[in-house]
């Protein structure tokens, strides 16, 4: 599930910040890593600043990847790298598909670099085009102690009642049963009104406390089902359930958590909230302060 990571650097010490993660997940899943830059011209000077800057990282990724085997003769870690000529975003989408990568990981919010083109809005772009899962490292509130504390001691699991919002589960399973990493799973309902008409007039008034017990207790049922599931296969796992608007709820619980990571699927609609984890991604992505690992939902 995690053989193939793909690492998108321009040359700037925030998209670096990728790299801590892409080595921890190779060397303690034995992962292959592919490091990819994109130049925007062919010609000579351009391409070559490219290839020398990805090569030299080469070495120092694939020592960093080994330091996290835990026993020699489990063998070196593959790190190869590739320069790539046209528009960043299109070109990691490209290539991630025919070298059939399993996962990309890229910061976001990253600036400067050699030619200078923004991580945050390619990250952005990827995100909405690609297939693949994608981890997200944000620049702005990136850990300098990654390498000394491990990348997943925590994470938070977004779900929706849905089966397309569990196509993220077998990625955090993977994850939590080879870095031992504790999971927490939300789900967030939505708060229902009453919709009362005069005329041409409406009002709405929101369900009391007693009348939201139902669907709070569905939601609940429901997770611990999925918590269930987990700890039967020795993955420490506890739920919660809240009520009001997903982006929001999830965000501050990631939060109160000190979560490592927020794991959520994309573009999956129903479920019991009906919440549309699509729009509820894109404003966790912009508002979050946590790395972020997106699965995107399987097509009907």
């Amino acid at each position: 599930m995690y053989e193939k990571i793909l690492v998108p650097l321009d040359g700037s010490e925030l998209a670096e910040l990728a790299l801590p993660y892409a080595e921890e997940l190779a060397g303690r899943l034995g992962s292959e890593i592919n490091l990819l830059a994109v130049s925007r011209s062919a010609e000579t000077e351009s391409y070559h600043e490219h290839l020398i800057y990805i090569e030299r990282m080469v070495e120092p990724t694939k020592r960093g990847a080994e330091r996290y085997r835990k026993k020699p003769y489990e063998g070196a870690i593959k790190v190869d790298s590739v320069v790539l000529v046209g528009h960043p975003a299109e070109e990691i989408v490209d290539y991630a598909d025919k070298a059939d990568i399993d996962l990309i990981v890229m910061a976001t919010h990253g600036r400067s670099g050699i030619r200078r083109w923004a991580l945050g809005s390619v990250a952005d772009k990827v995100v909405r085009a690609t297939k693949r899962p994608v981890a997200l490292i944000r620049a702005k509130d990136a850990r300098s102690d990654v390498r000394e504390k491990g990348i997943l001691n925590k994470a938070l699991v977004l779900l929706d009642g849905s089966k397309e919002g569990e196509a993220v589960i077998p990625y955090i399973e993977e994850l939590a049963s080879k870095l031992k990493t504790e999971v927490a799973l939300l789900q967030v309902v939505a708060r229902v009104c009453h919709v009362y008409t005069a005329g041409e007039g409406a009002a709405q008034i929101p369900y009391s406390e007693e009348e939201m017990e139902p669907l709070k207790a569905g939601a609940k049922d429901y997770l611990e089902k999925v918590v269930t599931e987990l700890k039967d296969k020795d993955i420490t796992t506890r739920s919660e359930v809240r009520v009001g608007d997903a982006a929001e709820e999830s965000v501050k619980f990631a939060d109160e958590l000190n979560a490592d990571v927020v794991a959520m699927t994309t573009h999956g609609r129903s479920g019991i909230s009906r919440w549309a984890l699509g729009s509820v991604a894109s404003k966790v992505v912009h508002a979050g302060n946590t790395p972020l690992l997106l699965v995107r939902a399987p097509e009907r």
